[in-house]
């Protein structure tokens, strides 16, 4: 790949089309990082029980903000209503996900159950 402005692009646009491939190829990173941690944690059995949840829960936290920031490019300098609206529809997306999981597996483990 060639670092020199096409002719037909102003320098700017290139600049920004620069910096937002930088951003994306930083978010990948972090991504690929946090979950090849997840993975770490659970293969080799760094943490059990409770402790394993919980770190298993704050790398998914951090892979969603991660998620939000680099690749939705949404952070908290900006205000804007339609960004507003998209981390609340997220936000409800992922609830209806986790309590749905919760429901199915606890049923599970009733009818398991002598």
């Amino acid at each position: 790949m060639s670092n020199q402005v096409p002719a037909d692009m102003p320098a700017s646009e290139y600049e920004d089309e620069g910096r937002e491939r930088l951003s994306y190829m930083v978010g990948l990173g972090l991504a690929l990082l946090l979950t090849g941690a997840a993975f770490a944690l659970v293969w080799f059995e760094l943490l059990k029980g409770g402790a394993a949840l919980a770190a298993l829960g704050l790398l998914a936290f951090i892979q969603a903000l991660v998620h939000l920031r680099y690749f939705l490019h949404i952070d908290l300098a900006r205000s804007h209503r339609d960004d507003l609206k998209l981390i609340l529809f997220t936000v409800l997306i992922l609830l209806l996900m986790v309590s749905g999981t919760i429901w199915i597996l606890y049923d599970q483990h009733i009818r398991m159950m002598p």
